[in-house]
């Protein structure tokens, strides 16, 4: 049995579905559906049953789950914006290193998902080898913890934590205000026909010429399932696409997806969002290429194309 956390959630649906494409139905997803639509992310895929966090939390330990040989850990509160200490501290912390011991301890493969924002505002690099992290916000803050205490505790050779960058695509639309541009943009210009980004702050960037990593669900599971299959590769990697890109190309890209003639209009950043914000974030791709080094990522322009043309101009928009 694999336990698949965070399962309903955004990468994590997108993950199963990989798993159901290559055979695998023998998933146990841990995650809470609320009253929202994340329900949805779930449909058409197999799945041995759905626990919650708490649920799960008592199951750790009894013969319920003695024949795990995987564990993916996508539970988290992904929110940037949250400003629950406490409650990231428990959530994105505390409840990690229970399903890491419980993982590790039955030498159950475990993949896990640590964060870019663990990197803060980028000025000592993007090399997933540092320790030494200021990030911006107690988000960050959190998994860099985690990330910390794998390492302390003598583990990052025997699992796979994977700082993941601007994550977009299907599946991600109960995320609210935390989906990604893409879905906002086309959202935007199907309202009102231009696309709002953020004036720059910064003298050194123009006006939407902020940089980021951006990858691609579909690319990601890709990956994940190279590693959840070997074993061998362990370690606590970046995964972007290791080439940043510009807000406008990232919108010009959606609006070119969409038949649609460029309209963008730049607007004041707001204070509170000003005080942490990255203007530059692309991953160092070196270690994941070491390890992989056949993996190959898309060009942006065609992978919001495919996310574009794909799902959100189709009625059925889900992975």
């Amino acid at each position: 049995m694999l336990i698949l956390t965070g399962g309903a959630g955004f990468i994590g649906s997108c993950f199963l579905a990989a798993l159901n494409a290559a055979g695998r139905e023998d998933v146990l997803v841990v995650d809470s559906l609320g009253s929202g639509h994340k329900w949805k992310n779930l449909v058409g895929k197999k799945f041995i049953g759905i626990v919650g966090k708490e649920d799960f939390l008592e199951m750790l330990g009894t013969e319920d789950l003695d024949e795990v040989d995987a564990v993916v850990h996508m539970g988290a509160c992904s929110s940037t914006t949250e400003t629950d200490a406490d409650y990231l501290y428990s959530n994105n912390y505390l409840y990690s290193i229970d399903v890491a011991e419980f993982a590790l301890e039955r030498n159950a493969r475990f993949i896990y998902a640590s964060s870019a924002a663990t990197y803060g505002n980028g000025e000592q690099g993007y090399l997933d080898a540092s320790v030494d992290l200021r990030p911006l916000n107690m988000y960050g803050y959190s998994k860099h913890l985690f990330d910390l205490w794998i390492r302390n505790q003598g583990l990052a050779e025997s699992c796979v934590g994977l700082k993941f960058f601007n994550v977009f695509g299907p599946n991600e639309y109960h995320k609210d205000a935390m989906c990604s541009m893409v879905f906002k943009a086309v959202e935007q210009i199907r309202t009102t026909g231009h696309v709002q980004l953020f004036k720059s702050t910064d003298p050194a960037y123009g006006d939407g010429m902020q940089a980021r990593d951006f990858i691609y669900v579909k690319e990601v599971c890709d990956v994940m399932m190279r590693l959840l299959g070997a074993p061998q590769i362990n370690g606590i990697v970046n995964l972007g696409t290791g080439k940043a890109r510009t807000w406008n190309d990232l919108v010009n890209a959606v609006f070119a997806a969409m038949g649609v003639e460029s309209n963008i209009v730049y607007t004041d950043m707001p204070n509170e969002i000003a005080t942490q914000y990255q203007n530059y974030t692309q991953a160092d791709m070196t270690t994941l290429l070491q390890l992989l080094p056949d993996v190959h990522f898309r060009e942006l322009e065609s992978t919001v194309a495919d996310y574009v043309s794909g799902y959100l101009l189709n009625k059925q928009p889900y992975l």
